[in-house]
């Protein structure tokens, strides 16, 4: 990088830079509303897992969730031993293990959606409702 680039290079207006802040910001809202010790990736997981139609396999899982394989086996470890997710042999393949979750794993679904839907206004709460729609939207464009 030149020095004129590093002039003109200002971090506080870089998209990452913004990105992490806003990620802590909502991760720290998170943390003040979730007291099950449910992790955002964790509520994801069996979020996705809970919506999607009958058991699925890690892999599709992870694909939905948008985690790698160890992300994926780690958090599907956690929720196995909290008891909030199942593995079972698939019954077509039995080289594979379809998860699914439990009641348990449905019950506090069902209690963290309000808060997560607070978690997600609390986040946005700076913006206007149309700055709010219009981020959201950009956001998706990105992913």
């Amino acid at each position: 990088m030149t020095e004129s680039q590093e002039q003109h290079y200002v971090l506080e207006e870089q998209v990452g830079y913004l990105l992490r802040l806003a990620n802590q910001r909502h991760l720290s809202i998170f943390a003040e509303h979730i007291v099950d010790g449910l992790t955002s990736v964790q509520f994801s997981t069996l979020f996705r897992l809970r919506n999607e139609a009958g058991p699925m396999s890690q892999n599709a899982l992870g694909r939905l969730v948008g985690m790698d394989a160890a992300t994926t086996k780690g958090v599907v470890s956690r929720l196995i031993s909290r008891g909030l997710i199942q593995m079972e042999k698939d019954p077509t393949d039995k080289r594979r293990y379809m998860l699914s979750t439990t009641q348990k794993g449905r019950a506090l679904i069902e209690d963290t959606l309000p808060r997560m839907q607070q978690i997600s206004e609390d986040t946005l709460a700076p913006l206007t409702p149309h700055e709010a729609k219009q981020f959201v939207d950009l956001l998706k464009k990105l992913t």
